[in-house]
């Protein structure tokens, strides 16, 4: 068991310092889709040398040096901590141009990719979106994928449509995952010979294929922010492709799995990152019910003196106690230099994530008519953690691959 170290306090409190001088103040724009994230993100990076660590960092792994296990945990969980107490979208927007877009483009890329695409990523001087999710495929991304990419000459053709991505609409960069058409039949039929059959890739199981692609690619249409329930200072958009042209230089590495492995990667540390981002909103809804506990006053005495209310906050710190937990393990089992399994990354996921919309659904009901008023921020904190239980994959998506895994051991 760890806890938070007396610099990681002091970097917490001059994290929350910036996000109430800079990121508070601009919620109503934020929430109103009037001000994108990503100033405000590049604003954070600069105040707190994140850019220049991000830098430094990519020099030393491109240079052959050893990088230090787990890297500083205080400046990749704690961000990420103290922002989803106030605009949970800030962090989507944030996590996937870093750990999805870039994240993928630094296991997979050549050294030439990770200098072209990655660093200005990682640096935040450019917005990246990664793009697998379609209209008719959702949690069935692999096999229900109808994008695809046709091998012409040098080049790749590629066709299809995304949905959900966030950053879509202002992405600079993006990771998009697309099926191979190789021009043989999609599925058997009757007329085949059996050689024929064994040789013909189902449409489902056909190889994935992974391009880097930049914003104004002749073909390439991105769309306005689409409207959602919560996560309003996260932008969400569609991605259409129409005869795109990319070279063999935006092709990804295709081994070890292919596009397929490279986008499971990626969402065991998109899953397991959500514990920390649930997290946030925990402590924030806490903080808050706490409060108006304290002040609210009912037949004359303060809500807080009744037992059912005791109740609520009671569970909201159990909540608190036991999603801390796993972002401690999480950071103990980075410091040794090891990764969640997707099983282990999804039952964080689930846990968190029903946690995180519990404690804030309690927390509106807690506030009762307030709560339910966007002046109050539990309102708005309740729709962002809705969102927690649906990206990255679905509770029940999650659900699946942890019952897989403990069948098959």
């Amino acid at each position: 068991m760890i806890e938070w170290s007396d610099e990681d306090l002091m970097i917490r409190d001059a994290v929350r310092g910036w996000i109430d001088a800079e990121v508070r103040p601009n919620l109503d724009a934020l929430e109103s889709g009037d001000l994108p994230p990503y100033d405000l993100l590049r604003g954070l990076y600069k105040t707190f040398g994140m850019d220049e660590l991000a830098r430094s960092s990519f020099r030393a792994r491109k240079g052959g040096e050893e990088r230090p296990r787990g890297g500083n945990a205080a400046m990749t969980m704690i961000p990420v901590i103290e922002l989803c107490r106030v605009a949970p979208g800030l962090v989507a927007a944030m996590g996937v141009g870093l750990g999805l877009a870039a994240g993928t483009i630094m296991k997979r890329g050549t050294p030439e990719q990770k200098e072209r695409w990655a660093l200005p990523l990682l640096t935040m001087e450019k917005i990246g979106a990664w793009a697998i999710t379609e209209p008719d495929s959702g949690s069935d991304a692999f096999g229900g994928m109808r994008a695809t990419a046709r091998k012409v000459g040098d080049e790749y053709v590629i066709n299809g449509s995304k949905t959900f991505i966030t950053n879509g609409p202002y992405a600079d960069t993006i990771v998009f995952y697309a099926k191979l058409d190789d021009d043989r039949p999609p599925a058997p039929a009757r007329h085949h010979s059996d050689d024929e059959l064994r040789s013909a890739p189902n449409a489902r199981d056909r190889e994935i294929l992974t391009f880097v692609l930049d914003k104004g690619m002749p073909g390439l249409e991105q769309s306005g922010p689409l409207r959602k329930m919560g996560l309003h200072s996260s932008p969400t958009g569609e991605l259409f492709l129409t005869d795109v042209r990319a070279g063999a230089d935006r092709l990804l590495a295709v081994g070890e799995g292919g596009g397929k492995e490279s986008a499971r990667q990626n969402f065991v540390t998109e899953r397991a990152g959500v514990a920390a981002m649930a997290l946030g909103v925990i402590e924030e809804c806490l903080k808050l019910s706490v409060e108006y506990a304290r002040t609210r006053e009912l037949w004359g005495q303060r809500i807080g003196d009744f037992q059912l209310i005791q109740l609520k906050l009671a569970k909201m710190e159990v909540a608190r106690l036991n999603v801390q937990n796993l972002v401690f393990r999480h950071i103990e089992m980075q410091r040794a230099g090891r990764a969640p399994t997707l099983a282990e990354a999804s039952a964080m996921k689930l846990y968190s994530a029903q946690a995180a919309s519990e404690v804030a659904q309690e927390a509106v009901q807690l506030f009762g008519g307030n709560g339910y008023m966007a002046e109050y921020r539990v309102e708005q904190l309740a729709r962002d953690a809705r969102s927690f239980q649906i990206y990255a994959g679905t509770d029940e998506i999650q659900v699946t691959h942890i019952a897989r895994d403990l069948l098959s051991r």
